[in-house]
């Protein structure tokens, strides 16, 4: 698969099947996204690849602390506190392409809560990655976590694997960072779901438009 295939390719999986990915492919996705661009090479990523019970226990808590009420303490701003447009439209046709696909009128708070609630179940995908960054890192560096995380991504197309990079499953640092004796000098960035894509499910089966190059670009002679 060429780069341009693999970022053509490359959609948000929230559906994959009962199977294990192997160990040795991770590691080799990881190996090809370690060669992503950082300033000064400072390589400021660390990653905690989450599996098995590990995963199971950071899904209850998180499950619990949301059913609960508990209010989500990110350890940075994701999005905007106010949207304004184009940006707010494009969040909205966002969320009636999702729930479209799946049939689930905007009534249906139920039906809504369990699409939710797979976020932190983290679709049911074998394994998840965390990323994490050290707190004395700046903006700079978060730029070059973007494009580690994305790095990850394209390998993983290579190998076959659907991906979802999570940043809902950050809403909660403290209780993964809990879990995998993270300590609280690394921010989590966002989680990422990871598996082979179930091509039959629904929700694999929409996509989000993107703007065409000359909506966003100006050329300067």
């Amino acid at each position: 698969m060429n780069v341009n295939d693999a970022i053509k390719n490359r959609i948000s999986t929230r559906a994959y099947l009962d199977k294990t990915v192997p160990t040795n492919v991770i590691d080799s996705i990881l190996e090809t996204a370690r060669w992503a661009p950082s300033g000064t090479n400072t390589q400021p990523w660390r990653v905690a690849v989450v599996s098995g019970t590990s995963k199971t226990a950071i899904t209850k808590s998180l499950i619990k602390a949301w059913k609960d009420g508990d209010k989500p303490d990110q350890d940075y701003d994701y999005y905007p506190k106010e949207w304004i447009e184009p940006f707010k439209k494009r969040r909205f046709d966002c969320g009636m392409a999702l729930y479209s696909a799946l049939d689930i009128k905007r009534e249906d708070t139920d039906k809504r809560n369990a699409v939710w609630q797979a976020n932190y179940e983290f679709f049911n995908a074998p394994v998840t990655l965390f990323f994490f960054i050290d707190r004395v890192m700046e903006k700079g560096s978060w730029f070059d976590m973007g494009m580690f995380v994305q790095s990850v991504m394209l390998a993983a197309e290579d190998q076959g694997l659907g991906t979802c990079p999570q940043a809902s499953t950050a809403d909660y640092p403290n209780i993964v960072r809990q879990h995998l004796g993270i300590d609280n000098q690394y921010s989590l960035i966002c989680g990422l779901a990871m598996g082979y894509p179930d091509p039959e499910a629904a929700i694999n089966q929409y996509r989000t438009t993107r703007e065409n190059a000359d909506s966003f670009t100006s050329w300067h002679d």
